[in-house]
């Protein structure tokens, strides 16, 4: 049975036998690869570190009515990073990204774990406990059978998207490496497809495609039937040429995902060979409501709202 345990450093993790565990990784990258591949992929180097720095505090500090922790380097590089550290891309990704969260409050505001702890529960978000051959993070989305609308709103659904990919944002190795989503829409009914919306189809992909400080590398639709082509043809104006290249359809074609993502990191029922407990959703929740108190200072951050 998975169980929630914490390590020498107190860091909670979810423990799923034979040394596979779930855990975010707040740790900067030392060894030599890493930082090899971060000059050639994101220009990091100590002098564009410091100059993108420095260029993109001053273009925070004319954002008069925009409120986020400056001296904070680990914030900076957050958005940095994806935008290979290049100050004036980081500093409209950051506008970007706090904008959405102001004109979405229904979506953004109070992004607590514990107000969607029922979704993890239900099992429809969760990470794999190990990363690509690429080093990228692997996030399972489960929206067909598992998924009832009567209990996990759309709203709440997308929230725990939210609050999972801003995990990974704060891991240094997803950073560099980017993310993986494997959409999984095996049972996919009718009653989950009247949820969507072409207004939800722009605003999701707005917030994906523009707003995520994520090297979002690709997104793998499994167990994908007929019902699902109604569900796409929501989503299908909203995509950009960048985001359509990194979209697969593989059905129930395991050696079609493998073909991506290697073997060893993807459960049996993926085609993989990887033999693990599965993620206790409920776990997971638990997992993140420990970071409860960095959520809250990342709730505290964006544009100074009118009180009137």
């Amino acid at each position: 049975m998975a169980a929630l345990k914490f390590d020498d450093k107190q860091i909670p993790y979810l423990d799923l036998g034979d040394g596979y565990r779930v855990a975010l990784e707040g740790d900067e990258y030392t060894d030599a690869k890493s930082k090899e591949k971060a000059a050639r992929e994101l220009r990091e180097t100590p002098d564009v570190v410091a100059r993108s720095m420095q260029e993109l505090r001053a273009l925070l500090q004319e954002e008069k009515s925009l409120y986020v922790p400056m001296d904070n380097d680990a914030f900076m590089v957050k958005f940095l990073r994806p935008c290979k550290y290049y100050a004036q891309s980081a500093f409209e990704l950051i506008q970007r990204y706090y904008r959405f969260r102001s004109k979405h409050p229904e979506q953004c505001d109070e992004l607590y774990p514990s107000s969607v702890k029922h979704v993890y529960a239900e099992g429809l978000v969760h990470f794999l406990p190990l990363r690509d051959q690429h080093g990228s993070r692997i996030l399972v989305l489960e929206c067909g059978k598992k998924w009832k609308p009567a209990k996990v709103s759309l709203t709440d659904l997308f929230r725990a998207v939210q609050i999972a990919l801003e995990a990974g944002m704060y891991e240094p190795r997803t950073q560099l490496n980017g993310a993986v989503v494997i959409l999984d829409m095996e049972g996919l009914a009718l009653s989950q497809i009247m949820q969507f919306t072409p207004k939800f189809a722009a605003m999701a992909l707005d917030w994906i495609q523009q707003c995520t400080a994520m090297r979002l590398k690709s997104v793998h639709i499994v167990n994908n039937s007929y019902l699902f082509n109604m569900l796409f043809a929501i989503f299908k104006p909203f995509l950009t040429e960048k985001l359509r290249k990194r979209l697969f359809f593989h059905q129930k074609d395991w050696n079609s995902l493998m073909s991506h993502l290697d073997a060893k990191c993807l459960r049996p029922k993926y085609g993989g060979t990887l033999e693990c407990l599965e993620t206790d959703g409920k776990l997971l929740g638990e997992m993140f409501e420990l970071y409860h108190k960095e959520y809250e200072l990342a709730n505290s951050f964006g544009y100074i709202r009118n009180k009137n």
